[in-house]
This record gives C-alpha cells, structure tokens and sequence, in this order.
C-alpha cells in the first residue's frame, strides 16, 4: 500500500483542504494498517464536507477504524450519526455490529445483521466491503467459544 500512499502525497501536497484527497489517503493508510494515521485524515475529511456516497464510505471507515483503535463508544456515535443520514444504510450497520461485537453485545449485532440479511443481502454497495465483511466474521467465528 506504501505505493499508493507515496502517489497520493503530491494530491495532498497541492490540495491540503480537499475532502476528497484527505478520505483517498486516509483509506490508504487504514488499507496498510496504519489506523492511527488514518484516523486523522479521515477527520480532517468529514471536517472538511464530504458529501453522498463518500461521505458514507468515510463514516464506515473511519468508525470501523474507531472499533480497531478500541475507541468503541466513538466509533458507535459515528455510525449512528451517520445512520441519521444514511439510514437504513447495509454497509454502515454491517460494521456497525462489529462495533457492538467488540462492545461485548452479540445479541444487538446478530440481531442487526439478521436485519441487514433480511433487507439488503443483494445489496450492491456491500459488493466493496464483502471481502472485509467474510475476514470479520471468521475471525468472530474462530473466536467463538
């Protein structure tokens, strides 16, 4: 991912204040692992107004980055801000219940995936996240009792 980030620096360099370029590099950073510096860029975004599908895609990841900075309740208030404005939104509720999950709450997470399954399976904004969403649930899976 070192690459990609490398590529987006320049972006970065002429665009400080663009939302857009702040959320691409703070996926970057959070793709390689690097969730604390992501974080930041990831605020600095929403402080900076993004809009529509990005701005979703941000609250998903920046509150899934949240969850594995272990700042639950943060990463909770994020998706269910942003679930006021997306609401009904199958890829901010997926990592929402990881959120809940990691909380200690497996009834409301298994409960709001069932919703989620019921309601939006085929849904094609998951299609981004499905390979992230199989990683989690093995990894609750393995841990499972």
């Amino acid at each position: 991912m070192q690459p990609t980030i490398d590529a987006l620096l320049p972006y970065l360099e002429s665009h400080p204040g663009d939302a857009r370029v702040l959320y691409e590099v703070g996926g970057a950073y959070d793709t390689a692992g690097e969730e604390a510096i992501a974080r930041g860029y990831y605020e600095r975004a929403l402080d900076a107004g993004l809009e529509g599908d990005i701005l979703r895609r941000c609250c998903v990841q920046y509150g899934s980055t949240l969850r594995n900075l272990g700042e639950l309740d943060r990463s909770l208030e994020v998706f269910d801000e942003a679930l006021r404005v997306f609401h009904g939104s199958p890829s901010l509720t997926v990592f929402r219940t990881l959120t809940l999950h990691a909380a200690g709450r497996a009834d409301a997470a298994i409960a709001a995936l069932l919703e989620v399954i019921a309601d939006d399976a085929a849904a094609p904004e998951l299609d981004r996240y499905r390979p992230a969403i199989r990683g989690n649930a093995a990894y609750i899976a393995s841990s499972d009792g």
